[in-house]
């Protein structure tokens, strides 16, 4: 990076935790790490510097943020450990009182990381780059060109939110709503449709949101209708919307742009009225349900995932049924459940009539079956059909099965094709596994 201190050679590891949004994050360090003259180690080989970018969605989450973070501070003695990200944020006291960390840097401060980590290796103690989010905050371009290795490509398009759900640490962790202008957002997919990228996943931490802080009318779908005139060599995905965030506009032009995967993924959290008012959620278990009906009414074969949070406080065992109720009877196609975690700084932390561990495992449970059943039986309708699959590479390593991705989100495998990687090629779906597609060419 221009105006960089260089590294002679140095080797950096990178440890990414929690969504696609650090995953995109975590490629911009690795790109402006090695701009800067370091290098990836090797594996096995001690680092001069790990990253850990961290995640605390869930107390699972800073569990295991926490326990990376240790983990190279043991296996690296002599480098220099970083913690990044929403941990870094929100509770950065907590991970200064790890012995051993070296760096600590907010979400605020992640361009910077390369000089940062420069200019703790010459400090004793932990350096740290940590401030508050403003009203103002702009969004903070972190260019990735590559994703190596790998066909499908994020593009974090959005950061930040301000629904304050009553359970979730984000917008503490994110600050507030922030979106890349259309024309950068453009010009980086084009970089990445030119790195030899064949799908964009759109993401951001409240994607629906997207545009909000730009003023005039840009919002998700006018971005998708500039994508579309673009007519890039690339498909796009978009990763996960709110239930009131998808209107018969979006609907129709899923339904309507072959570039554009039929792939929904929702936020509803509960099934249960009661629950959504007291999560702070905007929408109806009602909404919901003929959302998710019209989508399939119009799109029969697209995925539509739902993210669910078993045991929020005050969820009735009647309350959970209809929630399971709910989904059994609809088209969903796979299941995100989520037991409830109390997150300190959260409404919910203070809420009663908390969930006992143990009911909240069982509830989770049998949400999970239940998802297990939907995929089972979305595979099932998928069966026979033919869908454009983009090639990701190969199953083992004797290379005579492959593996990919469809646009409607289902992975497959088949037997190897000739030149097949990192391309969209048909491929009839054959028979249904319990965690994949097997498939083969299209009949004659």
């Amino acid at each position: 990076m221009k105006g960089e201190p260089r590294s002679t050679g140095r080797s950096f590891r990178i440890i990414t935790l929690g969504c696609r949004v650090n995953q995109y994050e975590s490629a911009y360090f690795h790109q402006a790490l090695s701009r800067s003259g370091w290098r990836p180690a090797e594996r096995g080989e001690r680092a001069d510097a790990v990253i850990v970018n961290t995640c605390i969605v869930t107390r699972r989450a800073a569990h295991q943020s926490r326990q990376a973070i240790r983990k190279a501070i043991r296996e690296n003695p002599e480098g220099r450990v970083a913690a990044a990200g929403c941990y870094a944020q929100v509770f950065p006291e907590t991970l200064s009182a790890i012995p051993g960390i070296g760096l600590i840097v907010d979400n605020r401060s992640k361009a910077m990381l390369p000089r940062l980590l420069w200019d703790a290796a010459a400090e004793k103690g932990p350096v740290t780059a940590c401030r508050e989010f403003e009203p103002d905050t702009p969004f903070e371009l972190l260019p990735v060109e590559r994703f190596p290795g790998r066909s499908r490509a994020n593009l974090k398009i959005q950061d930040g939110c301000g629904s304050f759900c009553a359970y979730c640490i984000v917008p503490f962790a994110r600050g507030p709503c922030r979106s890349l202008p259309p024309s950068e957002v453009l010009s980086m997919m084009a970089a990445l449709a030119g790195a030899g990228h064949r799908e964009v996943v759109l993401t951001g931490i409240h994607l629906g949101k997207y545009g909000v802080d730009l003023g005039g009318d840009v919002r998700l779908d006018g971005l998708l209708r500039a994508v579309g005139r673009e007519g890039l060599p690339v498909r796009v995905r978009l990763s996960s919307l709110h239930p009131d965030e998808i209107d018969d506009a979006l609907i129709e032009r899923v339904a309507g742009e072959p570039w554009l995967c039929p792939h929904f993924h929702i936020s509803l959290q509960s099934g249960d009225d009661t629950v959504l008012k007291r999560m702070n959620r905007t929408y109806t278990a009602r909404q919901f349900s003929r959302l998710v009906n019209r989508i399939h009414d119009r799109i029969p074969l697209a995925a539509i995932g739902v993210d669910i949070i078993s045991g929020f406080p005050g969820e009735s065992p009647a309350a959970h049924r209809q929630t399971v109720s709910l989904i059994r009877d609809l088209p969903v196609s796979y299941l995100h459940v989520f037991p409830f975690s109390a997150r300190p700084g959260t409404a919910a932390a203070a809420f009663d009539g908390r969930v006992d561990a143990e009911t909240i495992r069982k509830r989770a449970g049998k949400l999970r079956d239940l998802g297990q059943r939907k995929r089972a039986g979305f595979y099932a309708r998928c069966l026979g059909q033919t869908f454009p699959v983009l090639v990701e590479g190969w199953c083992g390593r004797g290379r005579k099965v492959m593996r990919g991705t469809s646009d409607n989100y289902l992975p497959v495998r088949f037997a190897s094709m000739e030149g097949a990687v990192n391309r969209v090629v048909p491929v009839t779906v054959e028979r249904a596994g319990k965690a994949h597609v097997w498939g083969g060419p299209p009949g004659d």
